[in-house]
């Protein structure tokens, strides 16, 4: 391959990366509006946020489900950094409607 075929090889991998990182987006964002709901009826019914068997059946099911080529230990490094971040969001959205804030 010439440095030339390379580089437009390169140039139409980085646009499928591009598109694949937006679709990521939108399924976060996704994500995060029902981590948002899930964090109203937690509020509500005085649960807490953190629910470390739930996490247990996230993890499972991601990993059971992985066809590769991401290692298991990978896919789940990655959807404990999913996790943390959910959570952080259910926490702030919890105190700021504590302190009345919040309440859309």
């Amino acid at each position: 391959m010439t440095r030339e075929e390379a580089l437009k090889a390169l140039e139409e991998y980085r646009v499928s990366i591009d598109a694949l990182d937006l679709r990521l987006l939108e399924l976060l964002n996704e994500r995060t509006r029902v981590v948002e709901d899930i964090g109203r009826v937690k509020r509500s019914a005085k649960l807490p946020i953190y629910e470390p068997k739930r996490e247990d059946q996230v993890f499972a099911n991601v990993t059971s489900h992985n066809g590769g080529p991401l290692e298991p230990d990978a896919v789940k490094r990655i959807f404990e950094r999913i996790i943390d971040e959910m959570r952080t969001i259910q926490r702030v959205r919890m105190e700021t409607s504590r302190d009345g804030e919040g309440n859309s």
